[in-house]
């Protein structure tokens, strides 16, 4: 049982203590949450945002040089692009590549958006739907979000770019996503302006975070799963039930301070 060896206010107390190191506005320009920081209206920060948060892959500082070159095809007008473009618009995206995304999956999640505004009014209102006919079940809702994403035309590729919780894959990117949107931080790092409740989220469960839950004791599963994520943040409710995923930049910040792991310092 996680936890069963450490001291519950110890562990919080380093938890906040890496908080309070890597929980501020300078983390913000080594971040894709970078990209939607660059926008001031809702839609253009969510539009931004989700497809920063699709090309999250690999190394950050590339993500960012990506993920700018695309603002900067879709002339820094994300929304209009989206719910505007035409067939001939879309050759702005010829020869963008990150890693295995090709032109062809940004053309198709920009019209699975494109839907989801048309038909839902965007996607806070497709997501606090999603979660309310399914009990508040996180992986279901996103399972549904993706379903919708994907019901205009596209290639099957493209849905490996999008993974589906009911497969019990984490989900990570998009549950970054859903941190970045919904939190609201007094930082100025989240953004906050989804009307969707922070307890209800899941930590982007990445394989830094992994390490460093099980380094903890947060986390007793191998895999990098959905299931994985779900007892992490599980664990995170213990120490704050109403915004557990706040912890998500001590977790993914603690390798740089590796005095948090020395002398068994989360152990009683």
């Amino acid at each position: 049982m996680y936890l069963q060896n450490l001291s519950m206010s110890s562990l919080k107390e380093q938890l906040d203590n890496l908080l309070l190191l890597y929980h501020h506005s300078g983390f913000i320009g080594d971040d894709p949450i970078s990209i939607p920081h660059r926008f001031n209206t809702k839609r253009d920060i969510e539009i931004s945002g989700f497809l920063s948060a699709i090309l999250s892959w690999g190394k950050r500082i590339i993500i960012i040089k990506k993920a700018s070159e695309l603002m900067e095809r879709l002339e820094n007008q994300p929304y209009d692009f989206t719910m505007n473009a035409t067939d001939h618009d879309f050759k702005c995206l010829d020869g963008f590549v990150h890693r295995t995304i090709q032109p062809i999956d940004i053309h198709s999640l920009i019209l699975g958006l494109r839907r989801i505004y048309e038909v839902w009014g965007g996607p806070e209102m497709m997501m606090s739907d999603a979660l309310r006919v399914n009990n508040e079940s996180m992986a279901k809702a996103i399972s549904v979000f993706r379903k919708e994403l994907f019901s205009v035309p596209h290639l099957n590729r493209t849905h490996k770019h999008f993974s589906d919780p009911l497969s019990n894959s984490a989900a990570k990117r998009f549950n970054m996503y859903l941190r970045w949107m919904v939190r609201k931080d007094d930082k100025g790092i989240d953004f906050g302006i989804w009307n969707i409740d922070a307890s209800r989220l899941i930590i982007p469960l990445d394989v830094h975070v992994g390490r460093n839950a099980r380094a903890m004791g947060l986390l007793n599963r191998k895999a990098n799963d959905w299931k994985a994520a779900e007892e992490i943040t599980a664990a995170l409710r213990l120490f704050d039930p109403l915004d557990p995923v706040k912890y998500d930049y001590a977790l993914f910040s603690a390798q740089r301070n590796p005095s948090f792991f020395d002398s068994n310092s989360f152990y009683k």
